[in-house]
């Protein structure tokens, strides 16, 4: 039975969310959770050809029966491990349109992800998180991070039911950071204020320097860098954004 700490990243896609993968695939067996199997196959291969181990599991972590089910095949395949990192980066769909436009499933597209999602996702790393905080051979402290955005603190105009949920989901981290971080974990929420320079905006602001976008793998350097402060210095809560971002 599997015994080494293990890192969980759920909201897989090629940005964000394998950046992370791959920066803390390369010091624990990691497990990649998406809905599309697309998301994580190749980056599942890719960790685990250059010496990492690595598994994708299908998963809607708006779904607690879907939930349960990927940790039941993480239990399966790492035997109850601790959990050394988990980090929250799925995010809700994205709706923009005018208060009295929006329907009731509008607004709530990014609560069952975001708010729920994280919540559900929370609950299930959560005992492992703790299981890795009693390990005084430990070299960090368990790590819980969400992702968060601009809309995380500041809700324009037509994003009422994004900003909400955002919003929701800042909450729902600082609530679990307060219980948590006296029993040892460490949580904290990221508030992504920029582009990512992804393929998917590869023709936004290209008339603009590289400067002016958010690097996925420096975001992934940043939530390691979280991972790495000792139990005498946790960040609850960072602003991750380019030079030339204005805010």
């Amino acid at each position: 039975m599997a015994t080494k700490a293990i890192a969980i990243v759920a909201g897989v896609g090629p940005g964000t969310g394998a950046a992370v993968a791959r920066k803390f695939g390369a010091a624990y067996p990691v497990v990649l959770l998406a809905r599309n199997p697309e998301n994580y196959e190749e980056l599942v291969q890719e960790i685990n050809k250059n010496g990492g181990k690595a598994i994708g599991i299908s998963t809607d972590v708006s779904s607690e029966e879907s939930v349960k089910a990927a940790f039941t095949k993480i239990n399966q395949e790492y035997g109850n491990a601790p959990v050394a990192a988990a980090i929250f980066n799925a995010s809700g769909r994205f709706v923009r349109k005018p208060l009295l436009e929006m329907s009731v499933e509008d607004f709530g597209a990014g609560w069952h992800v975001s708010v729920k999602g994280a919540f559900i996702f929370s609950q299930a790393t959560l005992p492992g998180l703790l299981k890795h905080a009693e390990d005084s051979d430990a070299k960090h402290p368990p790590t819980l991070i969400f992702t968060g955005a601009t809309a995380s603190v500041k809700a324009n105009a037509q994003m009422s039911g994004f900003a909400s949920a955002k919003y929701g989901m800042r909450a729902l981290s600082q609530s679990i950071a307060r219980e948590f971080a006296p029993k040892g974990v460490h949580v904290a929420h990221a508030i992504i204020d920029g582009v990512i320079d992804i393929p998917r905006t590869k023709e936004w602001l290209k008339d603009q320097p590289a400067e002016a976008k958010i690097g996925a793998d420096d975001i992934a350097e940043s939530y390691w860098n979280l991972h790495l402060q000792s139990k005498r210095c946790f960040t609850n809560e960072i602003d991750i954004r380019p030079m030339l971002e204005k805010w």
